[in-house]
């Protein structure tokens, strides 16, 4: 069984995975502003991971990359898995995701555009019911 159960994050998972990033956002962050726990900073870094692939496809590359390494940071504590979530995974995924635009470059990168086929996957474990746990 997972502790934090709602629609909103399988809503949100969803559309993640459908390339619906700013939809993502909504959903997760109308979530995260009903938590009062320190597990609250885990799904903060997934709203910024949201944001960061948003700004990254429509070509906000600044904003991108600002993104992208907040979400790294708050995510990154609560690898490799945190209640279902293959925390690893989708930090490996954005690793991967903005690995040209991470770089160091000479002048403003505007020759990068995102990817779709390297954007990143946010998954989480089926919980296992009552009658199997």
């Amino acid at each position: 069984m997972h502790r934090f159960h709602d629609q909103r994050i399988d809503t949100g998972i969803a559309q993640f995975n459908s390339g619906e990033y700013f939809a993502c956002h909504d959903s997760f962050e109308d979530y995260w502003n009903d938590l009062v726990c320190p597990e609250r900073t885990f799904f903060q870094g997934v709203i910024q991971s949201s944001v960061a692939l948003f700004h990254f496809e429509g070509g906000n590359l600044g904003g991108a990359m600002r993104m992208y390494r907040s979400a790294v940071a708050y995510l990154s504590p609560w690898q490799p898995r945190f209640d279902g979530f293959n925390v690893e995974g989708l930090l490996e995924g954005l690793s991967r995701c903005f690995q040209e635009l991470d770089q160091p470059h000479s002048g403003y990168p505007d020759h990068i555009q995102f990817d779709p086929a390297l954007a990143p996957r946010l998954s989480r474990d089926q919980p296992l019911s009552p009658e199997t746990s």
